[in-house]
Parts: structure tokens; sequence; C-alpha cells
């Protein structure tokens, strides 16, 4: 099995057109009965540079850890498989069995890599969960997933020892890190206690791999059960949002391709979007678990030598005010950025094209349909401001309430259908919602699978963001999308980040409210501002501005009537905006006669 035979794109060329058409019709899914994501991802790459002959493909790195001020470590693809055939064989002995699910509550960092492939190799079901998680959320989803074992470093431990007398099924804890000591046993004995090779099961391409939660921005958040097959539907974009990573030629080593990104590897913008792709095509992606920064950012992708970058717009935005000129003080070697997660808006899209040298491809996707529509500057042009198209092997429309397909410029949910323009099954298919038939099947209407995302689709195919269905709103009898005030915000200079949410309204039924965070130097001087009078004069002269910003640029209805500054915005793990929680906030305020 090679990369090509997957995704079938390699025949693209390097010339620059717009090839849109073309690749969407001459994709072909090839989707072998049996698949295993740890073997496409680790045992065939270690077994060739284990190969003597004169074929032999040199070791190879895999995982690369980061260390601010030391020397980072390489761990190559046959040192990855002979430590995750060590805990595959511990894991055996500790009673996991196939369809089992099992926690990992990891950092970025070699011992997560080495656990997915154990456990995906075994035919388990792997159950990643961020080391943010406090008790509440941990135990929610240990509970519904009847998980049996959980491997975790000091960063959840604790947490989970709490939370294990309510977990009944949890019958190990396994112990990495700092933490070693305080689990039932610890990584690094289990791995010496057996060595060895381990027999991977022969799994099904159909056979469930991984159960991962959404993010919980509308609701309890639900576990999607996704198939080996997820990640052969991930490829097209993945390779295609990377300007064609995995293309370089293994033997090209004056630039070979680098993988980056500070996305968490426990949810699917750094599982499925950067770490298992990028083993995928047995190059080497960097691991680093310390806090995110501008500053950590830039000189990592220079360090480095990061070519190839998944940075969601949260982090561009910070970027983008504490380093307007960053190619004045880092030396980058950027090939391709990707961003996800929210819409990223002309003025990022300005600043890595201009800045960067690099044009960002925005893509969109979900936990259970990941990596459908966007971008690939290297082969189709990208419009600022919009989320793309639909990548080759998907088909996706802009639908109404019943299932029609909406007309250009009419707002609709984004949907996927199971079948690409071939009449071929889609791979990309999450297998359903984790012990919820019916969430499964409110998802879907006929063949079409809803996102609950809103867009509009131009005359040219591109579709544009709108946000959220329940993110959508009215003000004054006019119909709001947050996301282009949001990105208006963020181009005056005082600006680093913005939600808009509905404030109630008596009369009107909402009022445009914008929650801002300051930029740097704009939240320093509000913090030289004595007394409770001058910042308020402050806040008010800022307001006058930011508001009359909106009006030079929007529509006179979509400028926010109401501005309040805060520290930072409420947040999923997942690094994106919650404006669910602002706007139970206005409600809550509006109940107890706020306005």
């Amino acid at each position: 099995m090679h990369s090509q035979e997957q995704v079938n794109m390699a025949g693209a060329g390097p010339q620059r057109a717009d090839q849109y058409a073309a690749l969407h019709s001459r994709f072909r899914w090839q989707v072998d009965t049996h698949f295993n994501i740890a073997q496409a991802c680790c045992q065939r790459w270690a077994a060739e540079s284990a190969d003597q002959g004169p074929s032999a493909r040199p070791a190879q790195t895999a995982i690369r850890v980061h260390r601010p001020g030391a020397a980072s470590i390489d761990y190559s693809y046959a040192d990855l498989q002979h430590s995750a055939d060590a805990l595959s064989l511990a894991l055996g002995a500790l009673g996991v069995r196939r369809g089992d699910r099992v926690a990992i509550v990891l950092p970025q960092c070699f011992e997560t890599a080495v656990a997915y492939m154990a456990v995906l190799q075994m035919g388990a079901v792997a159950m990643p969960l961020s080391i943010l998680f406090g008790p509440d959320a941990l135990e929610f989803r240990l509970q519904d997933s009847e998980a049996v074992l959980a491997i975790a470093d000091e960063n959840a431990m604790a947490s989970l020892k709490a939370v294990r007398p309510h977990c009944p099924a949890l019958r190990t804890l396994l112990a990495a890190g700092q933490a070693q000591g305080q689990g039932d046993m610890d990584y690094s004995l289990a791995m010496a206690a057996h060595p060895g090779v381990f027999t991977p099961v022969k799994t099904l391409a159909e056979d469930p791999a991984i159960l991962i939660y959404t993010s919980g921005t509308t609701g309890q958040p639900k576990g999607a059960l996704l198939a080996h097959r997820a990640l052969i539907g991930n490829l097209p974009g993945f390779v295609a949002s990377q300007n064609w990573f995995g293309y370089d030629g293994l033997s090209n080593t004056s630039s070979p391709a680098v993988f980056w990104s500070p996305a968490d590897w426990a949810w699917t913008g750094g599982l499925m979007d950067a770490l298992l792709p990028t083993l995928y095509f047995g190059r080497p992606i960097v691991a680093y678990k310390g806090r995110f920064s501008p500053e950590l950012a830039f000189e990592l992708m220079a360090t480095q030598g990061v070519t190839h970058t998944f940075l969601f717009p949260t982090a561009l935005k910070a970027m983008m005010k504490a380093y307007p000129h960053p190619r004045q003080h880092f030396k980058l070697q950027l090939k391709a950025i990707m961003s996800a997660g929210e819409a990223v808006g002309d003025a990022v899209f300005a600043y890595t094209r201009d800045e960067l040298g690099v044009i960002v491809n925005e893509m969109f996707g979900q936990t259970e349909i990941n990596y459908v529509v966007g971008n690939c500057s290297m082969f189709w042009d990208a419009k600022p401001g919009s989320m793309g198209k639909a990548y080759p092997g998907h088909r996706v429309a802009v639908i109404d309430d019943a299932g029609r397909e909406c007309a250009v410029g009419v707002p609709g949910d984004v949907a996927v259908n199971r079948f690409d323009i071939q009449g071929q099954p889609d791979p990309i298919f999450f297998l359903g919602y984790w012990k919820n038939p019916a969430a499964t099947e409110a998802k879907f209407t006929g063949d079409w699978c809803r996102t609950g995302d809103m867009a509009r689709r131009d005359a040219d195919g591109y579709l544009w963001y709108d946000g959220r269905a329940d993110d959508v709103f009215k003000a004054a009898g006019y119909r709001i999308g947050p996301g282009e005030i949001e990105n208006c915000l963020v181009k005056h200079p005082a600006v680093a980040n913005a939600a808009v949410v509905p404030k109630p309204d008596r009369e009107r039924g909402a009022l445009v409210k914008a929650y801002v965070v300051l930029a740097p130097d704009f939240a320093a001087q509000r913090a030289l501002a004595c007394g409770a009078g001058a910042v308020e004069n402050f806040d008010l002269a800022l307001t006058a501005s930011l508001q009359a910003h909106v009006k030079g640029l929007l529509a006179p209805y979509e400028y926010p009537k109401e501005i309040e500054f805060i520290d930072a915005l409420p947040m999923t793990t997942t690094g994106k905006v919650q404006r669910r929680v602002l706007r139970l906030q206005e409600e809550a305020r509006h109940a107890g006669g706020g306005l």
C-alpha cells in the first residue's frame, strides 16, 4: 500500500493553474477491505528502514521533540514501532482486547504517538482526551465510553484518580511522565517488561478505530466513532490544504517536509489534521508540549525548519498582532499554512500572504466528517474570506431545511453527501454517535449529513461562512452572522480578538454586541488609565473608534451597538470561541434586569 494508491492525487504536477475541475473529475477513492491506521502510519515505514537491500529506505525521523534552549530529540519510525509493539504487548497483558476503549490523556510527546500506534494495531479503540479537561469533563467521557484503561501523565493523573470511583469500567491507570508511581502501573516499567514484536490485528477498513468527542460548542459533547478508513477520507484535503504535502520525494534532502501545529493531538485538528496524516506520508512531525505564544511559534518554526503547519485563526491573530513583520525577526521556510476552527477573514489572509509569503489555505470540517471543504493555493485560487470549495472526493452542498440545494447567495446548512460525484461511498463519514442512534439519525437528511454550520455558495462554487446555525441571529429584522463583524473588528489595531453575540432588547429583539480582547499595546494603555473616570473615558473613546471602523466597512445595521472589553474570550479546548457562553451571559443579565 502506498500513499499514491490511497489518494490518487500525485499526477497534478507542479505547474500553477486552476486545476480544481480536473482534480475532481479524475479523483477515485481506493479503500482496501482491510486497512489499519497504525500499519499505514508506522509499521510500513519501520519495515522499509529495516530493509538491508539496495533499495533500503534510510532511517526517517517520525517524531522530533522540540526543547527550547536545548537540542531536539529525534525518534525514527523504527523507534516508534519498537515502542508501540512493547506497549501493545503490555496492554494485552493488562486485559485490553479488540474493541476496548483506551483513553489517551497526554500532551504532544513521543509517548502519545506510541500510544495511538499501540492501541490501533491491537484493534482496540483509541479515545483522545485533552490534558486541559477538568474532573467533570473526564468523568463524563470515561463513563460514557466505558473506557477500560487510561494512559496519562502528571497533567491529568490526579483528576483521573479523583473520578475513577465513578467510572466502574476503568480498570487500569497507566502512569507516564512525572506521574509514574501514581497509577496502577508505570508506563516505562510496563514497556520494559514486554519486549518483543507484536503481531498486528487484521482490521477491516470499516472497523472502529477512534472515539473522539465533539468540542461541545452546543450542548453536551457526543462521542463520534471513526473507522480506520476515516484517515483515508482525510488525505485529499490534507494534501491539498498543505500544497501537496507528501509529494516532495523522500530523496529530496535539500527541502524535506517538516510539519508542526500547536493543535492538541487529543482533538480532531491535532490528530486527524496533523499527527496521523504526517506519519501516513512518512515525514517528521515536531512535538512540543509547552504553552503557545507567538514568539514560541515563530522561534520553533525557524529552529526546526518547519515547512507545513496548521495554525488556527486565534493563533494567527495573536501572531499578527505580536509580529506585524515576522520575517524581519525569524528565518522561516514555510511552504503551506492551513487554518480551521473559525473563519479566517481577509485581515489574517492578507497577513499570511504579505508577511509570511504563504497564502493561507482555509479548511472546514467537523469531528464527524472532517476535511471536506477548503482551498489549495497551489492549484486553485483562494478567495480572501472564503472557506473554499469541496475537496476532491467529497460532494458538498448548501441545503435548506427540506434538504434541497440552495441557490447561489442563499444561506443554508453546509452538508456532505454519503456518496462522491462518482457515486462511490465517501470514506470520511463517521460510523455514528456512541450509544446515541437518535442523534446519529438526526444528523442526516437522506444521504446528506448536516454540519450545523451556515454558509452561502457563490457562482464559482466557493462557500462563505456565516457561522454556526445557533450563532446567527436577527437584530432589528436583519440577519446577523458574527464572523464578518469579528473579522472587521480584528482589522483595527486595538483589537486582538473579538466575539459578536446578540444582546436581548425589548424593542428590537436583539442588539449587536461585541466582546473585545485588546491588543497588548492598547491593553497596557487601558491599564495605565488610573481611576474609574479615566478608564471609562478610554473605553468610550475606543468604543466610538471601533464603531466608526465597522460602520465604514460593513452595513450600517452590523456595527456593534455595545462593546465590552474583556481579558480573554471563552474558548473550547480546540481553540474555538464559545459564543454560546457569552450569549447565555447576556440572556441571564437580561432576565435579571440588567438592561
